[in-house]
């Protein structure tokens, strides 16, 4: 049987680790606040992207 690797597929034993190597790295009471940031950024980054589309249709009108 041939050994067949999956790029960029984690599986239970990666996620943990990466779960366990973030707590380790922030603690747990600083996870909070980094997903609250992350969660402005992305949003953010989302109303710019349909902002800047809405601009560049009233350019293209006038």
């Amino acid at each position: 049987m041939e050994n067949v690797v999956y790029a960029g597929m984690l599986g239970p034993g990666q996620i943990t680790l990466i779960v366990i190597a973030v707590l380790l790295l922030f603690g747990g009471k600083k996870i909070p606040e980094l997903m609250k940031g992350m969660g402005k950024g992305i949003k953010g980054f989302k109303d710019e992207m349909n902002g800047s589309g809405e601009e560049t249709k009233e350019n293209t009108k006038e």
